[in-house]
């Protein structure tokens, strides 16, 4: 039961936080368009970025795991 209720709390707070940026995001974007649509930009790629880094260093990671076990 206590673990039911606390999985309620830590949805209602997700929706809550993504509610919240939601209206925000939507806010700065009705009265600051340019700026808004350029900032979102710059972060999304910024964001694709460091995934295509994390890929490749995860992948460098594990060549390296393969060569420690062969030995």
């Amino acid at each position: 039961m206590i673990e039911s209720s606390q999985a309620r709390k830590n949805i209602a707070a997700l929706l809550a936080i993504l509610a919240l940026s939601a209206v925000t995001m939507v806010w700065l974007f009705w009265h600051y368009p340019k700026i808004t649509a350029i900032a979102t930009l710059a972060i999304l790629a910024a964001l694709g970025v460091s995934a295509r880094l994390a890929r490749s260093i995860d992948t460098d990671m594990t060549d390296m795991q393969r060569g420690k076990q062969s030995y």
